[in-house]
């Protein structure tokens, strides 16, 4: 039987991104897994040759990152109080930042959460989520989390 001693929790921080630790703080729990939660920042870098100076690109960026280090921390104490976790905020694409990152550190399952796109926003973003399995080389369990407005019915 594989054994599950390491889980990435891929996470976004949008409303629904608790429900996802959630699970992942389930798994670690009952394997003894560590978990490593993760944030993917966008890096920007197409926007450098849009008559947009790259130093302010970068320090748009920066910001970004320090900003998202802050809600990484915030949002561990606030959701893994019972498991061991650490957190780490990337830049970059988010699907190939992932499954780099899975790889790399040699991670046994990936959690995430899945936007539920439909119509015209998947054909023109697609799907981190789809775009992880389909890469992966580990299982992932793709989550789609209820909206604030679906538990209110």
């Amino acid at each position: 039987m594989p054994e599950i001693k390491k889980i990435l929790c891929a996470v976004d921080f949008a409303e629904y991104s608790p429900q996802i630790a959630a699970y992942a703080q389930t798994l670690g729990k009952a394997f003894k897994a560590e978990i490593q939660v993760i944030y993917v920042a966008p890096t920007l870098a197409h926007y450098i040759g849009f008559q947009v100076a790259p130093s302010s690109i970068e320090n748009f960026v920066g910001e970004i990152i320090s900003g998202a280090e802050e809600t990484m921390d915030k949002f561990l104490k606030e959701n893994f109080s019972e498991a061991q976790v650490s957190g780490k905020v990337l830049t970059g694409y988010a699907a190939e930042e992932i499954q780099d990152f899975a790889d790399s550190n040699s991670m046994d399952l990936i959690v995430m959460g899945t936007h539920g796109r439909k119509g015209i926003d998947r054909i023109l973003f697609g799907s981190v989520a789809e775009k992880v399995v389909k890469g992966a080389k580990m299982p992932v369990l793709t989550l789609r989390p209820k909206s604030v407005d679906e538990d209110k019915s």
